[in-house]
C-alpha cells in the first residue's frame, strides 16, 4: 500500500456528469490490479471534509492512473474542480483484485451505470490472455461511453433509447440464450439491486460470477468496520468490502434485494 501526493494531469467530462481523472504514479501503476481501488482526497480543496473517497482504478496506461467518477456528494464535487497541476493525496492500491487469471474462455463484463469504472483496466488485462470479451452496459437512458476502453459492448436501457429495452441482466440472459458463448466467467459491477439480480441469474445458470461491491468505506483499510457484507459460510458472519473485497465470488456472499 502506497500513500503519495500526485499532480492531476487531466480531469475531463467524458459523458454527461461522468468525469475521467488522470495522474502519474509509476509505483501505483506497477502494483495495481483490476478490481482494486484508491482512497483519494484533494488536500488543497478538501476544506471541512474529513474522509477520503474510494474510487475504482479504471485504467493504467504506462505510469498513468485513471479514475472514472460522477458527482454524488461533497467529495466528488470538489474532485470535479481539480485542474491540471492540482494536488491529490492518494492511498492504495487497496482491496482484492478480480480473479481474471483462472481458466475460462469467455469473459462477460456486466456493468450498471458507473459500475463500468473498473472494466477498462480489466479489459486490458484480459486482452493479454487472448480470451473472448463481451461487455454489457446498462443504464436508465442512453449514455455515450465510447471514449472508455471497452470491447464488444451490448447496451441495455430502461427506456429503450439504446440497444436492448430492459435491464442489463435481462439483456445478458437473452444474449447467452441466443449466442451460447463457451466456458463463461461473469464479472459484475454496479448498484446492489443489479448485482443481486446478476448473482441470482448466474447461480441459476451455473455460471461462475465474480462481483465488485460498493460499500461505505470511511477508511478503506478495515479499521472503521463500515462496509460489511454478509457471508454464506465460514467462521465469520460478515466480511469487509474494503479489505476482503471489493471483489467476491457471488456464491460466497448474501446480497440484499434492494
Amino acid at each position: 500500500m502506497i500513500q503519495q501526493i500526485v499532480r492531476v494531469e487531466s480531469n475531463r467530462e467524458v459523458a454527461e456528469g461522468i468525469h475521467l481523472l488522470r495522474f502519474q504514479s509509476a509505483s501505483i501503476a506497477e502494483k495495481a490490479r483490476p478490481g482494486q481501488f484508491l482512497n483519494v482526497r484533494a488536500p488543497e480543496r478538501w476544506g471541512s471534509l474529513l474522509l477520503r473517497r474510494p474510487f475504482s482504478i479504471s485504467r493504467i496506461v504506462g505510469t498513468a492512473v485513471e479514475l472514472v467518477y460522477n458527482i454524488v456528494g461533497g467529495g466528488t464535487k470538489v474532485l470535479a474542480t481539480q485542474r491540471e497541476g492540482d494536488l491529490l493525496d492518494v492511498l492504495g492500491p487497496l482491496g482484492i483484485h478480480f480473479d481474471y487469471e483462472s481458466p475460462f474462455e469467455t469473459a462477460v463484463l456486466v456493468a450498471g451505470g458507473l459500475g463500468v469504472a473498473p472494466f477498462p483496466f480489466l479489459t486490458d488485462s484480459l486482452e493479454t490472455r487472448k480470451v473472448g470479451i463481451i461487455t454489457f452496459f446498462g443504464s436508465r437512458t442512453k449514455f455515450n461511453f465510447e471514449s472508455l476502453h471497452l470491447r464488444n459492448v451490448e447496451y441495455a436501457t430502461d427506456d429503450g433509447s439504446n440497444g436492448f429495452k430492459g435491464t442489463v441482466v435481462e439483456c445478458l440472459a437473452e444474449y447467452l440464450r441466443t449466442h451460447k458463448p463457451v466456458n463463461v466467467k461473469i464479472f459484475g459491477c454496479g448498484p446492489t439491486k443489479m448485482l443481486f439480480a446478476l448473482s441470482t441469474f448466474a447461480q441459476a445458470a451455473k455460471l461462475r460470477c465474480e462481483l465488485s461491491l460498493e460499500g461505505d468505506m470511511a477508511c478503506g483499510i478495515g479499521i472503521c468496520q463500515g462496509c460489511p457484507v454478509e457471508k454464506k459460510n465460514g467462521p465469520k458472519k460478515y466480511a469487509l468490502v474494503c479489505t476482503e473485497g471489493p471483489t467476491f465470488d457471488c456464491q460466497d456472499i448474501v446480497l440484499p434485494q434492494s
